[in-house]
């Protein structure tokens, strides 16, 4: 297993593109996995063809390192979560402080499989967009768990595995600033266009920082996020 080969946990979303145009921007070799979890916004999955077939389009350096593309049917945590991402449900916090957002495990299930996943294609790392700097303060984003889960993985695969999360530390403005320093003004484009972040599915209503119903967190999220890069 070389060092050189990567998987991206890839949603459609801003976060998950920016990580795949870092990993293209470093690696010889980068594939992409995709989840089906019953997610109530799930035009994202819809969103994930195009942004590669865009990517492979508009960045002929990146294109011949972009491999196959993996989706995993992970239905079954939306069947067991009671959550506002998995059911009709009005978004809100619960009395522990988290909102009904979360999604219990999704994170350490998303990389468990893609663990697998690697170590079947013989890849090395797993990129991930979690962030701890602005984020809705799920636990399993938290750079603690990734690291604790870096280990377990590598100790249950008995195989070197290693978890990148390049937007750990950075907040939205600079994700931003990441897209424009790795593909310029043509990747921020590609994201505005094409990307999904909303978490009600909107993708009626185009505002200056992308697609969204423009008042769910997510939504919000990213509109501040590009309102303090472009100013």
């Amino acid at each position: 297993m070389t060092d050189d080969r990567a998987l991206v946990l890839f949603s459609g979303g801003q976060d998950s593109t920016v990580c795949l145009a870092w990993a293209l921007d470093r690696f010889s070799h980068v594939e992409t996995a995709g989840f089906d979890y019953g997610q109530r916004h799930r035009v994202e999955l819809e969103c994930r063809g195009r942004v590669v077939e865009a990517l492979r389009a508009r960045f002929p350096r990146w294109s011949a390192k972009l491999g196959v593309d993996h989706m995993i049917d992970l239905r079954s945590l939306g069947a067991i979560s009671d959550t506002a991402l998995t059911r009709e449900a009005a978004i809100a916090f619960e009395k522990g402080g988290l909102p009904n957002t979360f999604v219990p495990g999704r994170n350490l299930l998303f990389f468990t499989y893609a663990g697998a996943l690697a170590y079947r294609r013989d890849l090395k790392r797993l990129v991930g967009g979690m962030c701890e700097t602005d984020y809705s303060g799920y636990p399993d984003c938290r750079d603690d768990t990734l690291k604790a889960l870096q280990v377990a993985l590598t100790l249950g695969m008995d195989r070197r595995l290693v978890i990148d999360t390049p937007l750990m530390w950075r907040d939205k403005p600079a994700t931003w600033r990441l897209a424009e320093d790795l593909g310029g003004q043509s990747l921020v484009e590609l994201i505005l266009e094409e990307t999904h972040s909303c978490y009600l599915g909107d993708r009626t209503r185009r505002h200056d920082w992308g697609y969204g119903c423009g008042t769910c967190p997510a939504c919000a999220l990213r509109a501040n996020g590009w309102r303090a890069y472009a100013a």
